[in-house]
């Protein structure tokens, strides 16, 4: 992709007319009385190599993992943790005993019993030791009493702050079924990619490459629901396909920015759909650009500093996305965390272009044969259009400074595996999601620790103890000033070592059918159970 005047400006354009459409929640249908039955057809952008939520936490496993099995807690409309799985919880005053009330009378889709067993299985044996953000987060875990069927009491050597934990549930509390699991190779399991829960939706079909099919749940915990009879899954990469497929009425509902810019803009202005960034509040995002230490070049701090002086990102935000939508971040944990956003101002690298050529020369690299100091390889995530406007962008940028880029495009598996298992890359972009607590899913990109393969971790060849203590004193913290106040220390450290760079944040924008109800009533909608969604005629 060459970034050209006019592809600034028609992307410029595009993601104006987003702005001037986007439709704000209104109460037009709250008297409308449900009416069930009817498919949901939902674009799925990647697919993923497993769809169980309780060993892979991301939105493309939630998108339909999060319909088919169903987490100890979730949230309400209001942002709140709110009951599922779990009807109670209490701590106990060291935080050392958090006791969890369980929901009776649940089944699985195979009809055996939900019971305190298949938590204690599920937390010890893939929230502990495999889920990706989970393995940080359960990292003082030590064991899971259950003193009867519908009584779960997770016990912990270190302090675990209630709020924490019940923020970060709704993403990383998904059960699983024991007696589906136990006693088998849990990453190989057939389940991972045909999921048994307790949800509203039964798993039916995966086809690769085509489709999944799940189907109403008739045994469902909450009464008389859900309203519709099937969810189906569409397999397409191909954004302007899916468009045209949201036009043709054949999908109701595409996540997470899925679309071309140019398309949602176009949706917005359909009195037919509806394009809103509402639903995805629990989920705002970062873009990154993650370095690999492993490269002596990489490894040195003055050509990391480097790196983001010659990128001039303000300029990106107002020629390629919207002020509305994006703006330049300040570290890993973005503005709207009212409650550990840092007050006081932390290290920043600011566009400096000279600053840039300077700082790469001190660190030993001249300008060569054509002016070219080095050659990195970037790999740009698959999810999203400015990932690979942005990987461009980079490129260009660099080029400015004597720096080569050859960008690395893969699929969404291939760029899991390049970038966390195999560790085969120099650059790679993509993007943060922050999820209510910076211990849920911000500081396990920066703790050592995680295994090897784990998505969105520290797979980056770098070792910081100084690092580590303060995500651990943080992580175990019951005081919310000083943890406030740890995190703050945190996002300092972070930026002055520029262990990784998050150069913007940005919220997720959804197009939806307005033929569709009670949708985006919950800040991680998309990841939801959908529970309570119908289809007006």
């Amino acid at each position: 992709m060459e970034l050209t005047r006019r592809t600034a400006l028609a992307t410029s354009a595009a993601i104006a007319a987003i702005a001037a459409s986007v439709n704000s929640p209104g109460s037009a249908f709250a008297q409308e009385t449900p009416r069930r039955g009817g498919i949901m057809t939902v674009h799925f952008a990647t697919e993923q190599r497993i769809l169980n939520p309780s060993l892979q936490a991301s939105t493309g496993v939630y998108i339909v993992g999060g319909k088919i099995q169903e987490p100890l807690v979730d949230l309400d409309a209001s942002g709140n943790p709110t009951a599922c799985l779990a009807e109670s919880w209490e701590s106990s005053a060291d935080g050392k005993t958090i006791t969890f009330k369980l929901r009776q009378g649940v089944t699985w889709h195979d009809g055996r019993p939900f019971t305190s067993a298949d938590v204690q299985f599920t937390a010890m044996e893939m929230w502990k030791k495999i889920l990706n953000y989970g393995t940080a987060v359960q990292l003082f875990l030590e064991a899971v009493e259950t003193p009867d069927a519908h009584t779960a009491v997770f016990k912990y050597g270190r302090p675990m702050p209630l709020g924490l934990l019940l923020r970060a549930l709704p993403d990383l509390g998904y059960v699983s079924p024991k007696h589906i699991y136990e006693g088998t190779d849990i990453r190989q399991n057939p389940a991972n990619t045909a999921p048994i829960g307790t949800g509203p939706f039964k798993f039916v079909q995966y086809e690769r490459g085509q489709f999944i099919i799940a189907d109403r749940n008739p045994n469902y915990w909450r009464p008389n629901l859900p309203y519709l009879d099937r969810v189906v899954w569409r397999v397409i990469s191909d954004r302007s396909a899916a468009a045209a497929q949201m036009e043709a009425g054949q999908i109701l509902y595409s996540p997470f920015s899925s679309l071309a810019l140019a398309d949602l803009a176009r949706l917005g202005r359909d009195p037919r759909f509806e394009v809103t960034t509402r639903g995805n509040e629990g989920n705002p995002r970062t873009n990154t650009l993650e370095f690999n230490f492993r490269n002596p070049i990489l490894a040195d701090i003055r050509v990391r500093k480097a790196l983001a002086h010659a990128i001039n990102v303000p300029f990106f935000i107002e020629n390629f996305l919207n002020e509305n939508y994006a703006k330049p971040g300040t570290g890993p944990i973005p503005t709207v965390s009212t409650d550990f956003y840092p007050t006081s101002p932390m290290p920043q690298y600011p566009y400096d272009k000279a600053l840039a050529m300077r700082l790469l020369t001190e660190a030993g690299h001249r300008p060569g044969a054509g002016g070219v100091r080095f050659t990195l390889r970037l790999n740009p995530a698959p999810w999203g259009e400015d990932i690979g406007l942005f990987s461009t962008f980079i490129q260009q940028s660099l080029q400015e400074v004597g720096i080569r880029v050859e960008i690395v495009r893969t699929d969404a598996a291939g760029f899991l595996r390049t970038v966390y298992n195999d560790w085969n890359f120099d650059l790679a972009t993509g993007w943060h999601q922050y999820r209510n607590d910076p211990a849920v899913s911000t500081t396990v990109w920066y703790r050592t620790g995680s295994p090897r393969g784990a998505p969105w971790t520290n797979q980056f060849g770098f070792e910081d103890t100084q690092i580590d203590g303060i995500i651990d004193a943080a992580a175990t913290e019951l005081d919310p000033v000083k943890r406030k106040s740890l995190y703050a220390d945190f996002v300092r450290r972070g930026n002055s070592e520029q262990l990784l760079w998050n150069p913007m944040e940005q919220l997720f924008l959804s197009a939806f059918s307005r033929k569709l109800r009670n949708h985006g009533n919950m800040p991680r909608w998309g990841s939801s159970s959908w529970h309570d969604l119908w289809i007006a005629p």
